[in-house]
C-alpha cells in the first residue's frame, strides 16, 4: 500500500490514514477482502467472484491494451453471468414442490386404532389398476401414480363420497389437469344447488332493475318483438350428464377444485370449437362461435363428452332392474350391478365384433342432454289463448324427438371413422395368456383405454381432451353479411332548399290563408243580409 490511502467506513464515509504498521496492514487487508466478498448484485454475484473472472480472462487472453479494455471485459463477464442465471432454473423449485407435497405423506389422525368399519373407504386401489394398465402400455409411472393415490386420499378425508375413482389426466400447454370422479352425497348436493339458486336469483334481480331503469326514461328505446328460442334446461345433479361430480387439480398435493355442473349450451358449443387447455380454470375461451364460459366450463363439457363415448365395461357386468319399466322416450336410464357376474373370457373381450364390451354411460343427444326435452311444452302453455292451427300444419311443425343408442349397447355398434372401427381390442400378452388382461383403445378419442381381467375392470383417459377428426380442423366462418337495402324514391335524400325556394313556399302557404279569410267575410255579410 502507498503512504496515503483511503479506506471506506460505514459504506459512504472516507478518511485519510497514514502509513500503517504490520498489524494495521493485516487488519485493513481483511476489511477490504470482507467488503469485496460481501458486495453483491441482485443476482447474487459477489464483487470478489466478478474480479476473479475478469483477471482470469485477462491472464488467459493477455491483450495488449488490458487497462483500456478492462471495462469491456467487465461488461462481457457480467452479461454472461446474467444469461446463465436466467437460463438456470430457480434453486427453490424443488423445495417449493417438496413443501407442497409434504402433506401427502403426513400420517392421518386416528390411524393407530383402525377397525373394519374405519378401513371401509371409497378410495380406489389405483396402484392395482395401474399395474394392469401398465400391461397394456398405458400409465403415468409408479411415482406419479402413488402421488395421485395420496392426493385422492386427501380428497376423501375432506369430503364424504359414496364412490370415487381416478378419471384421468388432461394435458395442458402450461399446466395439466388431474381429474377425480365422485358420486356426491345428497346433503352436499342440496347445499350446492341452494348456492346456485341464490346466484340465479341475484342475476334475475339485476336484470329486473335494468328493465325498470329503462322504463323510467323519458324517451324509452324501441323494443324488439323478436323471441329467442327457449333455452334448453340443464339436467339436475345426479342425473344424465350431471350424474357425477368432478374435482381437478394441477398437480398432486395442490388443492382440489370442484367443477360446476354442465349445461346443454356448454356441450353444444364445445362440439363446434377446438381449443387447447392451458391449466388455468379462469381463462376466457376466445373462439367463434363465442363460448359461454371459461376454461372450467369447457373442461367440464369435454369430460362429459369423453365419458359418454369411452366409458365401457365388460358385457354382463351390469344389468337392468326387473322392477324398473322402460320409459317411453329415451329408454332406460339406470342399471344395477350383476352379482352373478364372474368375469368375461378373454376370447369374448378381444373378439373382432367387439360385442364383449358395452357402454354403461348414457349417450349425449345433439340437444346436449341425455334425455330429450320438448321445447314446445312450455310454448303450448303460454299460447293457449291463441287460435288453433290446422291439423295439417301441426303435423308439419311437430318436432321429432332425438334418440340415441340405449344403455349397455355393445361398442361394436359404434359408427366407423373413415372405414376404421371406433375401437381396437387387444390382449396384453400372447406369450403368457393365462395371466394376461384384455384392453380396448378408443380411436375416436385418442387416450381413452379400458382393461378387464376377471371381475376387475377400469377406464382411464390420458390425452389432450380432443376428438379425432379425419380432416384438419377448420374453424367455423362468420355468417355472410346482410344484403344492402334497395334504394327507392321514398328513401332518397333530398337537396336542401335555397333561400328563394323557402320564400316561394312561404308565399304559397300565405295565399290559401288570405283566400280563406276572404270567404269567411263574404259568408258573414250574407248572413247579415
Amino acid at each position: 500500500m502507498s503512504t496515503a490511502q483511503y479506506q471506506s467506513f460505514n459504506g459512504d464515509q472516507r478518511q485519510r490514514i497514514g502509513t500503517p504498521d504490520d498489524g494495521e496492514m493485516e487488519k485493513h487487508f481483511n476489511d477490504a477482502k470482507s467488503y469485496i466478498l460481501s458486495a453483491q448484485t441482485k443476482k447474487g454475484v459477489t464483487l470478489y467472484n466478478h474480479l476473479v473472472k475478469c483477471v482470469s480472462r485477462l491472464l488467459t487472453e493477455q491483450p495488449r491494451d488490458s487497462a483500456i479494455i478492462f471495462e469491456d471485459v467487465s461488461k462481457s463477464v457480467r452479461s454472461e453471468d446474467e444469461t446463465k442465471a436466467d437460463d438456470s432454473p430457480p434453486h427453490d423449485t424443488e423445495q417449493i414442490l417438496n413443501e407442497e407435497q409434504k402433506p401427502l405423506f403426513e400420517k392421518g389422525e386416528n390411524t393407530d386404532d383402525l377397525d373394519e368399519d374405519a378401513l371401509q373407504s371409497p378410495l380406489p386401489h389405483i396402484l392395482e389398476q395401474a399395474y394392469y394398465f401398465e400391461q397394456a402400455g398405458v400409465g403415468l409411472g409408479r411415482d406419479e401414480t402413488y402421488q395421485i393415490w395420496l392426493a385422492l386420499k386427501q380428497l376423501v378425508d375432506k369430503s364424504q363420497f359414496e364412490k370415487l375413482r381416478f378419471w384421468g389426466k388432461i394435458l395442458g400447454t402450461e399446466k395439466n389437469y388431474y381429474i377425480a370422479e365422485a358420486e356426491q352425497n345428497a346433503d352436499e348436493e342440496v347445499e350446492e344447488e341452494e348456492e346456485n339458486e341464490e346466484n340465479n336469483e341475484n342475476d334475475e334481480g339485476k336484470d329486473m332493475d335494468d328493465d325498470e331503469e329503462g322504463e323510467g326514461e323519458e324517451d324509452p328505446l324501441p323494443k324488439s318483438n323478436y323471441k329467442s328460442p327457449p333455452t334448453v334446461p340443464k339436467e339436475e345433479r345426479g342425473t344424465g350428464v350431471n350424474k357425477y361430480t368432478y374435482y381437478v387439480c394441477n398437480r398432486p398435493g395442490a388443492p382440489w377444485i370442484r367443477l360446476p355442473t354442465v349445461t346443454p349450451a356448454h356441450i353444444s358449443l364445445a362440439r363446434q370449437i377446438k381449443v387447447y387447455f392451458t391449466g388455468d380454470l379462469t381463462r376466457e375461451i376466445k373462439s367463434f362461435p363465442a363460448y359461454p364460459g371459461t376454461e372450467k366450463h369447457y373442461l367440464r363439457a369435454q369430460i362429459a363428452r369423453i365419458s359418454a363415448t369411452t366409458h365401457v365395461s365388460p358385457n354382463g357386468r351390469f344389468k337392468f332392474s326387473e322392477e324398473e319399466e322402460e320409459e317411453e322416450e329415451g329408454g332406460r336410464q339406470n342399471y344395477e350391478d350383476n352379482e352373478d357376474f364372474t368375469g368375461a373370457p378373454l376370447s369374448e373381450l378381444t373378439d373382432e365384433e367387439l360385442n364383449g364390451w358395452v357402454h354403461h354411460v348414457l349417450h349425449i343427444l345433439p340437444q346436449g342432454r341425455t334425455k330429450w326435452w320438448n321445447p314446445k311444452e312450455d310454448a303450448e302453455e303460454e299460447e293457449q289463448e291463441e287460435e288453433d292451427e290446422d291439423e295439417e300444419g301441426k303435423a308439419q311443425n311437430e318436432i321429432q324427438p332425438e334418440q340415441g343408442p340405449p344403455l349397455l349397447t355393445p361398442i361394436g355398434a359404434d359408427a366407423e371413422i373413415h372405414r376404421t372401427k371406433a375401437w381396437t381390442a387387444k390382449i396384453s400378452s400372447n406369450l403368457i395368456p393365462q395371466y394376461a388382461c384384455a384392453f380396448v383403445r378408443s380411436n375416436l378419442w385418442p387416450g381413452a383405454y379400458a382393461f378387464a381381467r376377471g371381475t376387475i375392470w377400469e377406464n382411464i383417459y390420458i390425452g389432450q381432451g380432443h376428438k379425432y377428426s379425419t380432416n384438419d380442423y377448420r374453424p367455423e366462418l362468420p355468417p355472410m353479411p346482410a344484403s344492402e337495402y334497395t334504394d327507392g324514391p321514398e328513401i332518397a335524400e333530398a337537396d336542401d332548399p335555397t333561400a328563394e325556394d323557402e320564400e316561394k313556399a312561404r308565399a304559397a302557404a300565405e295565399k290559401p290563408e288570405e283566400e280563406e279569410e276572404g270567404e269567411e267575410e263574404i259568408e258573414n255579410e250574407d248572413e247579415e243580409d
